[in-house]
């Protein structure tokens, strides 16, 4: 099988980092005393860098737009990524770094660092893509609430995409700080130029501040463009969207759960990467699912390659 051609490419924006993940704690040590955990894993990781990690395993044209701190870290970052790293600004300070643990039940407890993230600025990112979209590119901006420095520049940032061209998602993630009306306010002026919302459910009920799905969605919907839509990503029940006049449901695929890390960032890569070959919604959802399957029942983690993909729009 030929891999079909696409002028379009994926523009992932945001929250590149170290991942130092350790399993499995059973229980909080008590101040004072060492734990030995089974496994660890360092490995590169935030909502950005899981997002490309996938792309590049499905063979997708896709740039990270990021920026570098100016440590060890940096070079080893650096070259998972040898096309797009060239491009990323170097900021005088240490490589963000997340430490995570896992506990019994599959959950994870993170705690990160600040470092280079929260100095990403709107002029790097728009220095890194194109003036002019080409028809069909998107742009995915992740790590919402963890790149603070941009997110204050959000609205600018949107209509700055739109007025170039490009498809608008984003997945902001959960803000560290909580909801709030001030923070939702705030998320109102941009949700206007986005085209797309991929967010989980909590995350999607904690925005439109409802305890009932469905409602949710179309709260946020109504505060979109036109052709918009919300994806919402249901972990094992799968994922649904919204949109004006459509509704849809891919169920999740039984699997066994091997690592949660970054499954809603592999959903975003098959998803968008449907998107950039011309595919429609109801096959996106069908690769989302199957990239975040795929990823979280493995170890080392692994994805299903393009064929695989491209199988599943020949069997509907």
């Amino acid at each position: 099988m030929k891999k079909p051609e696409t002028r379009a490419t994926l523009y992932v924006v945001g929250n590149i980092n170290v991942d130092l993940i350790m399993s499995t704690l059973r229980e909080w040590p008590k101040k004072g005393t060492e734990a030995m955990l089974e496994s660890s894993s360092l490995r590169p990781g935030g909502s950005a860098g899981n997002c490309a990690l996938a792309l590049a395993a499905l063979e997708s044209p896709y740039r990270l737009v990021a920026n570098q701190g100016n440590d060890q870290f940096t070079p080893w970052l650096a070259s998972l990524f040898p096309d797009s790293a060239p491009h990323w600004p170097t900021y005088e300070c240490e490589t963000s770094l997340t430490f995570g643990v896992t506990h019994p039940d599959h959950e994870r407890t993170f705690f990160s660092n600040q470092g280079h993230i929260v100095r990403l600025s709107m002029q790097d990112v728009l220095a890194q893509i194109p003036q002019a979209a080409q028809p069909g590119d998107w742009v995915l901006l992740c790590g919402t609430w963890l790149c603070t420095a941009l997110y204050a520049e959000y609205p600018q940032l949107l209509a700055t995409l739109k007025d170039r061209g490009y498809f608008v998602a984003v997945d902001s993630g959960w803000p560290p700080q909580d909801w709030s009306n001030a923070l939702r306010e705030q998320t109102a002026t941009w949700l206007p130029f986005c085209d797309a919302l991929l967010l989980n459910e909590v995350e999607t009920l904690g925005l439109a501040e409802t305890s009932a799905l469905d409602e949710a969605a179309r709260r946020l919907l109504a505060k979109m463009p036109k052709n918009a839509f919300c994806v919402v990503k249901c972990g094992p029940d799968g994922a649904r969207l919204w949109a004006a006049n459509l509704t849809l449901h891919q169920p999740g695929q039984p699997v066994e759960v091997v690592d949660t890390i970054g499954a809603g960032d592999s959903f975003n890569a098959g998803f968008l990467s449907a998107l950039i070959y011309g595919q429609p919604l109801a096959t996106a959802l069908q690769w989302g699912v199957s990239v975040a399957g795929c990823a979280i029942s493995s170890s080392p983690r692994r994805y299903p390659d393009w064929q695989s993909l491209f199988g599943l729009v020949e069997k509907t």
